[in-house]
């Protein structure tokens, strides 16, 4: 791959500059002669260096690291092989994770959405939070919005979709009672993103962005209040020892776009690449089906129900949501979250949401 090689080689430093580990495609040839426009026989097994979701949660254990490591080799009967290595190991920023896509320094890299929104915030609409209380609701607003999505990441980044993923519904954890949103004013909330920063500001809270490795030093070090994570994610890391209650309303679901680089997509054969977006959208759907049943189980889990599978069983107390807090959740995402969104994506933005995502979600963005 000759294109590719040099354009690792010229983005090294860079790399390195970043505190990246420097992933690329590989080829191993094993014959001389009848070479693909790669440079490698065709028959040479290729290893792809991929970049994936958060490191501890599920996804990440349970699909995500088995496809690349096992899964794809087994198909491909070894011609096809992936490293793979979270994002949150990899010394890379989610804030950056597309631009070192588009430069190729990541040839197949996951972006979560709440993180490269400050990039492009367009790619957030279908996960704003307050937009999805349940996940038949993510999947309708998803599917309305993932040929721009699309469009986007390919015309602007140079970025082929491949796969979306998302994580367990994003619920509020916290550490002193409370019975619904009216009581959350004054407290300090961890959160990731921007929508979710306008949320919390708009019940009366203090957003506190933060990783989420650093939750669970925050809340022992009382630097937070209450955290923003995923509902089987924070039981995964313990906060049912740390915080006693939890609102089992979904604020937003940690949606992440898996994408390959242009040219490292392009150093594929045809046949290769049929195989990976046929068994990525199988990937994709086990991710969703997971995350679907890992949001009541990490509820079932945390508050100690015998419904708990996967988990380890906590004492919090649920708290469920009022009608008071469904019409609040719906008149914030209106009023304040799309509205702020608007502000900071701009007039296109606001067209593309009005022409695919008003008709589905019955909320009409104002033009900025």
């Amino acid at each position: 791959m000759p294109g590719l090689t040099r354009l690792t080689c010229a983005l090294w430093l860079t790399v390195g500059l970043l505190g990246a580990t420097p992933v690329a495609v590989s080829a191993a040839t094993t014959a001389p002669s009848s070479t693909t426009a790669s440079g490698a026989a065709p028959d040479a097994p290729i290893t792809l260096r991929v970049v994936g979701g958060l490191a501890n949660v599920n996804q990440f254990t349970r699909h995500e690291e088995p496809f690349w490591t096992r899964e794809l080799p087994q198909l491909t009967g070894g011609k096809l092989n992936g490293e793979v290595t979270a994002f949150d190991r990899a010394g890379i920023r989610g804030q950056d994770m597309l631009r070192l896509m588009q430069l190729g320094v990541v040839p197949f890299g996951t972006a979560l959405l709440s993180l490269s929104g400050v990039q492009e915030p367009l790619l957030a609409a279908p996960d704003l939070a307050g937009l999805n209380p349940d996940i038949a609701a993510l999947r309708k607003h998803t599917h309305a919005f993932r040929p721009v999505m699309a469009s986007t990441l390919r015309e602007r980044y140079g970025i082929e979709l491949l796969a979306v993923y998302v994580y367990p519904a994003q619920m509020l954890f916290c550490n002193r009672p409370f019975s619904g949103l009216g009581d959350l004013t004054g407290r300090r909330i961890r959160t990731t993103g921007t929508s979710q920063a306008d949320w919390v500001e708009a019940v009366g809270a203090t957003p506190v962005p933060l990783p989420f490795a650093s939750i669970v030093g925050n809340l022992r070090n009382s630097n937070i209040d209450c955290a923003i994570t995923g509902s089987m994610s924070g039981n995964t890391i313990g906060l049912p020892e740390l915080t006693t209650h939890i609102h089992s309303l979904a604020i937003s679901w940690g949606m992440a776009v898996f994408g390959a680089n242009g040219d490292a997509w392009g150093a594929l054969t045809t046949g290769q690449r049929q195989l990976l977006k046929v068994e990525l959208g199988k990937l994709e759907t086990r991710i969703w089906d997971e995350a679907s049943r890992e949001t009541g189980d990490g509820v079932a889990c945390n508050i100690g129900a015998s419904q708990c599978q996967a988990g380890r069983k906590g004492a919090m107390t649920e708290v469920r949501a009022t009608p008071q807090d469904e019409r609040r959740r719906r008149e914030i995402f209106a009023s304040t979250v799309l509205a702020r969104w608007v502000q900071r994506c701009g007039t296109s933005c606001a067209e593309a949401w009005n022409h695919h995502l008003a008709p589905v979600s019955g909320i009409t963005a104002r033009q900025p």
